[in-house]
């Protein structure tokens, strides 16, 4: 799992890895249970048995526990190799979706992006904390698919950005909006049509993968 460092912790001071998952899971827990509006700092102290002031050491407020407790799931996923680009991209959407389906995902997600529309240090924290380490997968499936010779090499560094946010915006967002928004499954059938679509595009979205 990817360490982060929560705000409002103390320079120099231990960080007690057991006490960061504990409030973590509870912070998952109480979504499920309370939702977004009833979640408060002092209930998720005591659902992970440990003092208030351990946890406003670490968060300085529910928009970051949130974000971090979220972010913690999507730690999870990993590239497996599946012996091709398309079959690589099949089995990380699939994690990707079976995450966005368990309760605490999908409250937690839902929860900081709306509150995020009108604060941009939580946007930012979005970001950071779950974007932009999740785009570790894109960077290490290219260079896979590099390796094997089905993607040619980059030489323009700045144009290899833009197309790691682009090729992450579009699955993310293709997936987050399938599941969570249209409330349909990511089942191994659009999987395999989304995975298509992204490979081939449209005009050859016909065509076997």
């Amino acid at each position: 799992m990817h360490s982060h460092t929560p705000s409002g912790g103390r320079p120099g001071r231990p960080r007690n890895a057991a006490a960061d998952a504990a409030i973590l899971a509870a912070t998952r827990q109480a979504l499920v249970e309370l939702g977004w509006s009833k979640l408060a700092l002092g209930d998720v102290a005591t659902r992970a048995g440990v003092a208030k002031t351990t946890l406003y050491r670490r968060w300085s407020g529910k928009n970051e526990l949130v974000v971090d407790a979220v972010a913690e799931l999507f730690d999870e996923l990993r590239l497996p190799d599946r012996g091709s680009l398309a079959a690589d991209i099949e089995g990380v959407v699939l994690q990707f979706a079976a995450i966005l389906a368990r309760p605490e995902a999908k409250s937690g997600l839902m929860a900081v992006v709306a509150e995020s529309t009108r604060d941009d240090a939580l946007r930012e924290r979005i970001r950071t904390s779950i974007v932009e380490r999740q785009k570790r997968l894109v960077l290490a499936g290219r260079a896979r698919a590099q390796v094997r010779g089905e993607l040619p090499p980059e030489t323009d560094p700045e144009e290899s950005a833009r197309t790691v946010d682009l090729i992450f915006d579009m699955v993310a967002g293709a997936v987050v909006h399938r599941t969570l928004v249209s409330a349909e499954p990511a089942d191994e059938e659009w999987v395999r049509s989304f995975t298509r679509v992204l490979l081939l595009g449209l005009t050859g979205s016909q065509q076997p993968v």
